[in-house]
């Protein structure tokens, strides 16, 4: 049964983005929908069925799974522990079986179902036939279910899935020895499409070289003109020959049409074809990372009778980048100019896993870009559509990698594996303006010689004469046949003129590969002095070390670098997650990630993330706070004052030294804690306080404000959300943070409350999250949408009642109405939040534990040979050499 909650309004909702206002538009199966060209998209992801465990007969429809659990997409299989690094998740089979009876206007039509990702080894069946098996966890799954479905009755689509190490397909290395998580499930969206006999492909499902559905491309690029390179791949199934014509329509930002175009064609029954064309576009807006101009074209495929019979619309940036050896990256045919600082972004978030709405990738992409971030590395998969989406529309240019790492396996099959990832991660996002460069050797793996060749000459069969640039590793096997090269800055003798260089992981700062203690790794809840010395190490340590400075001072030879990482992640090899990112797992900011905000350019610009002047004061006022105060800001001088009618202090930018732009604004010796003791015995605590003033030019452009935190009086709750409303389709899920603070509302940083939290309303707590400990005094958790649009009330208390606790705190928050059309049985859905109780024997007998005591022994055993490894790796791809560390 077809439920439709909202009528896509196709053209009101194209996201011709109002400037400040973010309305992210994702794409849907590699396509944005048109209305009235016979092809409509269906949301698949609501009211599955779900098994963790090995079942006989679950493929056939009459199979009972009225006791199983019932899960919307995307689906990690489990919700984890914040710190779930060190193999903790479930290893193992898994059921989907989704009931929905298909509407009858759909009969007659082609209908294809389209999971963006399943993690591991799946199968795909439909009313107990096996349409589909697919290895590898990234990249999309297409199946024809056009003769397989039932009208006026139930249909079962039932999804095997097995997420256990397996090292004949990619990324092939064991999780336990594995530097990222990558959980399991249906973690990502899975669409239905409808569409007439006559249609545009799939590529991923075609299985053409450098063809299935749109290619397109442009050279002359300038300010004055570009020609646009369209390649349409359509197939007929028909009973009869196809003549029409192909019309190409070219909208501006505003909605006014552009170019228009139109190309006749011939198609005979039961055939495919190519059908290229060139058109002249006069004064393009340039798509860059200051500027993402996107277009959107509107595709129709029309008969000889002026019906059209399929069509979608794309959204498109006109940009050409070119890697010139010596001379550096230029963008648009004009040397860039500056360095590319990035960052590596691994998707799993806390809780959830990889399982991330759309909204949430969007998100991510927006507070990367408000840090001034320019370049996302894809580290080390294809990442979620949705995130290529944001990235296509807030400006970050996105390396694209080949899921692996540190591994090979010598099988001529899981080479032939590897080479269909590289060719179907192209055919997904070739047609993409964040597209920087492609990375399709395997990340710092010992492959023989011919791989790199094969993957390189992949690419570029691929993607022709478009974004075909490819990098690999310097240290790498085959790294001369790649135009770009991944190293940290060399020392000139070692510079090759014709090559342009890159650093593709920077930040770093283990004592060794084993114990992977660090300067760069800091949980926020560690507090200041921690997050302090992050800052520092990545700005610019007074060591030699690749940091921002030091990037900063590179001939333009070498474009930049990107840190590792964004993010706090798990990982598979270490029992601790990785805590180097500038954001928490729950995209909390640390110190450094407002040290990145103070290197983007101090003028507003035309993007939705945010930009222009900023200050940010590192110091809480806490009694244990440093003595020195530090303030980051893009501004030409700060003036901090320390407590009303105190001490003042001014700092100048050095604008004669070269390095980055804003390096931190250290006050020394500007804050005492025994000043403030003295303030408050003389009942003048409104005067205890720091404030930092940005200047440019001598015009006050920022302020920032901090206060000690007094007693704690109350919980306060806000929305982090970067203003992107929580849609009604029972996936999408927003962060909202709890923090107890004095009755001023300053954060009470040194806390370890714990806060109860309920929920009412259209949302649920992700995870069960009832009860969060306080770490640096703010408590996050997650809250999904169901699929009924309306409000959400949060409501947290203090875990322990008394007099004098601090009092609750509440918020109420919307969800809106979704513009997908969601797809499933109305009583499967009900039943979604019923606790099922399965007879499941949890325990064991004292000789089992024993045994199972034994062989964790001897599998850690067998994984710290392993380690050693990785360990010896890592260093032979120069992440220890001490000249290239500066």
């Amino acid at each position: 049964m077809l439920k439709t909650f909202y009528t896509f309004l196709i053209f009101l909702l194209m996201s011709f983005l109002v400037l400040g206002q973010p309305n992210p538009e994702f794409s849907k199966a590699g396509f944005y929908p048109l209305e009235n060209t016979g092809r409509d998209i269906f949301s698949f992801n609501v009211a599955w069925r779900f098994f963790k465990g090995t079942v006989k007969n679950a493929e056939t429809s009459n199979f009972d799974d009225s006791s199983w659990q019932v899960v919307n997409l995307p689906n990690g299989i489990e919700f984890l522990p914040e710190e779930a690094s060190g193999g903790v998740n479930y290893q193992g089979e898994i059921w989907y079986r989704k009931h929905f009876t298909p509407d009858n206007a759909l009969k007659n039509k082609k209908l294809f179902l389209h999971f963006e990702a399943i993690m591991g080894k799946s199968k795909i069946y439909v009313n107990g036939t096996l349409l589909k098996e697919h290895f590898g966890g990234y990249l999309p799954v297409v199946v024809d279910v056009s003769e397989h479905l039932k009208w006026g009755e139930d249909n079962v689509v039932s999804v095997w899935a097995d997420n256990t190490n397996d090292p004949s397909y990619p990324p092939g290395k064991d999780q336990e020895v594995l530097d990222f998580a990558y959980f399991g499930g249906i973690y990502r969206d899975c669409w239905l499409i409808s569409h007439n006999a006559v249609y545009i492909t799939d590529p991923n499902h075609e299985d053409v070289v450098a063809g299935g559905g749109l290619f397109i491309t442009f050279d002359e690029v300038s300010e004055k003109k570009a020609n646009i390179h369209t390649k349409l791949h359509l197939r007929n199934e028909a009973s009869r020959d196809f003549s029409g014509k192909i019309r190409y329509q070219w909208f501006d930002r505003e909605g006014k049409q552009v170019l228009k175009s139109e190309l006749p064609i011939q198609l005979q029954s039961n055939t495919s074809k190519s059908f290229s064309d060139i058109s002249k576009f006069k004064t393009p807006e340039l798509w860059s990372p200051e500027h993402p101009y996107l277009y959107q074209l509107h595709i129709t495929i029309i008969n000889k009778r002026g019906k059209v019979v399929d069509g979608y619309r794309k959204r498109l940036g006109i940009r050409r980048v070119e890697f010139k050896g010596k001379d550096g990256f230029w963008l648009n045919g004009k040397p860039y100019g500056k360095p590319l600082i990035g960052a590596n972004r691994h998707q799993d978030f806390a809780v959830v896993g990889n399982a991330l709405s759309n909204t949430t990738h969007w998100r991510d992409a927006k507070k990367l870009r408000d840090a001034g971030l320019k370049l996302i590395r894809n580290a080390h998969y294809p990442q979620d559509p949705a995130f290529m989406d944001a990235c296509d529309e807030l400006g970050l240019f996105v390396i694209v990698n080949t899921p692996g790492w540190q591994f090979w396996n010598d099988d001529p099959s899981f080479e032939a594996l590897v080479l269909k990832d590289i060719r179907n991660m192209v055919r997904r996002d070739r047609n993409r303006p964040s597209i920087w460069v492609w990375e399709p050797i395997l990340n710092e793996t010992w492959y023989p010689d011919s791989f790199a060749l094969n993957a390189k000459n992949i690419v570029e069969e691929e993607a022709i004469h478009g974004n075909a640039y490819t990098a690999s590793d310097l240290r790498a096997k085959g790294s001369e046949h790649y135009p770009v090269q991944f190293s940290h800055p060399l020392n000139q003798d070692d510079v090759n003129p014709n090559k342009t260089y890159f650093t593709r992981e920077w930040g770093d700062n283990v004592d060794d590969w084993n114990s992977h203690n660090s300067s760069s790794r800091v949980h926020r809840s560690w507090g200041e002095k921690p997050m302090l010395i992050q800052t520092t190490h990545y700005a610019n340590p007074s060591y030699a070390f690749v940091s921002y400075n030091s990037l900063y001072q590179t001939s333009l030879q070498h474009m930049g670098g990107a840190l590792w990482h964004a993010f706090d992640h798990q990982r598979g090899y270490h029992p601790d997650p990785f805590y180097g990112g500038i954001m928490d797992a729950f995209r909390q900011p640390k110190y450094s990630y407002y040290m990145f905000m103070a290197q983007r350019d101090s003028e507003a610009s035309d993007i939705i993330a945010e930009t222009g002047p900023m200050v940010y004061i590192a110091n809480e006022m806490t009694p244990f706070s440093d003595n020195d105060v530090t303030v980051l800001s893009n501004c030409d001088e700060v003036k901090l004052t320390v407590f009303e009618e105190g001490k003042e202090f001014l700092l100048k930018k050095d604008e004669d030294k070269i390095g980055m732009p804003s390096p931190p604004f250290v006050f020394k010796n500007a804050y005492h804690f025994m000043e403030i003791k003295a303030l408050n015995r003389n009942k003048k605590q409104a005067e205890a306080y720091i404030k930092a003033e940005g200047y440019i030019n001598g015009k006050l452009m920022a302020v920032d404000t901090v206060f000690p935190a007094l007693r704690p009086e109350k919980i306060v709750l806000w929305l982090d959300n970067e203003g992107v409303d929580l849609k009604a389709d029972g996936s999408d899920f927003v962060t909202v943070v709890a923090a107890i603070t004095d009755k001023e509302g300053h954060v009470k940083r040194l806390n370890n409350s714990i806060i109860k939290f309920e929920i009412s309303g259209e949302g649920a707590l992700i995870g069960e999250a009832n009860y969060r400990k306080v770490s640096w005094g703010t408590a996050p958790i997650l809250v999904q949408s169901t699929t009924k649009p309306g409000d959400i009330t949060i409501k947290a208390s203090m875990f322990f009642e008394g007099a004098l606790v601090p009092t609750f705190g509440e918020i109420t928050i919307k969800s809106i109405p979704t513009e997908d059309v969601l797809v499933y049985d109305s009583k499967e859905l009900e039943a979604k939040n019923i606790r099922l109780i399965h007879s499941e024997v949890t325990g064991t007998n004292s000789a089992n534990q024993e045994l199972e005591n034994e062989l964790k022994k001897v599998k850690k055993e067998l994984n710290d040979l392993k380690l050693k490894e990785i360990e010896k790796q890592q260093e032979e791809f120069g992440e220890k050499t001490k000249k290239n560390n500066f």
